[in-house]
């Protein structure tokens, strides 16, 4: 990181210098902090994300709410809580006073949750079906609003809840331990006073009894809820392909698997062009490894993003080894020798598919849960039946944007509808809006997209892709409804910004 940003805010900041919704980065006891002046008074705060430490004094204040330029976290300035994920932990926060002209900020204080309530005594056992980010977000509000009940995570992964979107970034490219990946570290969950089932399917869910039923055998009644099984990689049937020889990427240990073998090929096959398959692409370049692509369209994420940038994100990849091969699919495996149905040999001792994933709905369809492409839920999370919730890759919601129902595949959003299931599980009653939000990263480029555009009738694209700064809109029927941003982060926040607008507008 750059040397330290801006001023001693202990030393005091001009009171003119502050006008409202302003933000001055500055240092305080030599840690960076930002000092703001909202409609209600002066705050400071830490000025790094607690998610990835990106610099908060690049991303975007909003009334009271600070967003995160890197992930479009989102913490509250009067008591630094974080309030949207993917960031969990609160900023620091300094006393601030005025002293003549002068912002003046003094002591250290203690974050406060901001939001806690009562919680209804009647509640008394949660379970959460699912240790991804979606369980892991709601189990960590539960506990921040007050619910001091019994608190069950049952998951058939043999990890606990891990930072899955760098399982085919840094992770599999190596530049990342294996120790940044959990979300929580290891005495969290024992500390929170949470049970945590690891590497323990469910059998079954029975609605009426209110009981979750292990395949170990074991019963975990409840009061509420939270069904968060989210999505397993789609397989394909590769002709000749020994069993286990196409591996597919969902789990920490298929990540570890990738590695392992990658530590030791030299050509890799990644079979589909989608946002997985090539950053699994970009992390094998960056081992070292040939890497071919194989995929059916003409452009990859062509379907996402259209044709132009779609074009650019394969040039990207071209102007660092990678070989495409489209309009095609893999006809026939015979050890390292792969046929494709255009004829063209190849040799790949890794064979990795990034071709989709399916929503796990086993245990919803078995609970006779209403499903409809996913679980059917309401604006609050809740399906079909009372007390029982859905987030995640498998959640469907009417959407006040699209006006649509829509399942999205995000991983921060997942974490955001965990967070209001947990509070709807407490009585709130908070109607989940939030926008989708995803990014990508293919080797120095990031790639952020905000909204759901499942189609469109014109693309707006200002800047030049080439140039790693632009910015494109998904319009239909004249009406905006994703925006894509390369090297424009705090663009993408004040899109994000203005859907959330649009969208409250809907809901009227």
């Amino acid at each position: 990181m750059d040397d330290i940003p801006g001023r001693d805010l202990k030393a005091g900041i001009p009171l003119r210098d502050l006008s409202e919704s302003a933000m001055v980065a500055g240092v305080i006891d030599g840690e960076e902090a930002i000092l703001v002046r909202v409609a209600d008074g002066l705050y400071a705060v830490g000025g790094l994300c607690t998610h990835y430490h990106a610099r908060l004094c690049e991303g975007l204040l909003t009334g009271t709410t600070l967003r995160c330029p890197m992930h479009h976290a989102r913490f509250d300035v009067r008591t630094g809580e974080a309030i949207g994920a993917p960031a969990l932990d609160a900023l620091p926060c300094w006393r601030v006073e005025t002293a003549g002209d002068r912002a003046v900020v003094r002591e250290r204080t203690v974050a406060a949750a901001g939001t806690a309530r009562p919680v209804d005594g009647a509640l008394q056992r949660i379970v959460i079906v699912g240790g991804g980010a979606a369980g892991l977000a709601a189990a960590e509000m539960l506990r921040r609003q007050g619910f001091a009940g019994a608190l069950t995570m049952i998951s058939a992964e043999a990890d606990p809840p891990i930072d899955r979107p760098n399982l085919s970034k840094d992770f599999l490219a190596g530049t990342a331990p294996a120790d940044w990946m959990p979300l929580r570290p290891e005495g969290w969950y024992a500390e929170q006073h949470i049970e945590m089932l690891l590497d323990r399917p469910v059998r079954s869910i029975d609605a009426k009894a209110r009981t979750v039923l292990s395949a170990d055998g074991g019963a975990h009644p409840f009061d509420a809820l939270l069904l968060a099984t989210g999505a397993e990689p789609i397989e394909l049937a590769v002709p000749g392909a020994a069993p286990g020889q196409v591996r597919l990427l969902r789990s920490f240990d298929d990540s570890r698997a990738i590695a392992a073998t990658a530590a030791s090929a030299k050509r890799a096959l990644v079979i589909g062009s989608s946002f997985i398959g090539l950053e699994v692409a970009a992390s094998l370049v960056g081992r070292g490894i040939e890497v071919h692509v194989v995929a059916p369209e003409a452009v990859p994420m062509q379907r996402v993003l259209g044709p132009e940038l779609g074009r650019f994100v394969r040039e990207l990849h071209e102007t660092h080894g990678v070989v495409f091969h489209l309009n095609t699919t893999v006809k026939q495996v015979d050890g390292q020798r792969i046929t494709l149905a255009d004829g063209t040999a190849l040799q790949a001792d890794l064979v990795v598919a990034g071709v989709g994933v399916r929503p796990r709905l086993t245990l919803a369809e078995q609970a006779g849960l209403a499903i409809d492409r996913g679980v059917s839920v309401d604006e609050f999370l809740q399906t079909s039946v009372p007390g029982i919730f859905a987030a995640g890759d498998i959640a469907r919601w009417p959407d006040v944007h699209t006006g649509q129902r829509i399942r999205v595949e995000h991983w921060a959003l997942a974490q955001r509808q965990g967070q209001v299931a947990a509070l709807n599980m407490l009585g709130r009653r908070l109607r989940f809006d939030a926008v989708p939000f995803f990014w990508s990263q293919h080797y120095d480029v990031a790639i952020q997209y905000v909204g759901h555009a499942e189609q469109w009738d014109r693309i707006e694209i200002d800047g030049v892709p080439e140039s790693r700064d632009c910015s494109a809109r998904y319009i239909l029927a004249g009406k905006t409804l994703a925006a894509v941003t390369i090297g424009r982060d705090r663009e993408s926040l004040s899109a994000e910004r203005e859907l959330e607008l649009a969208g409250a507008d809907s809901a009227e």
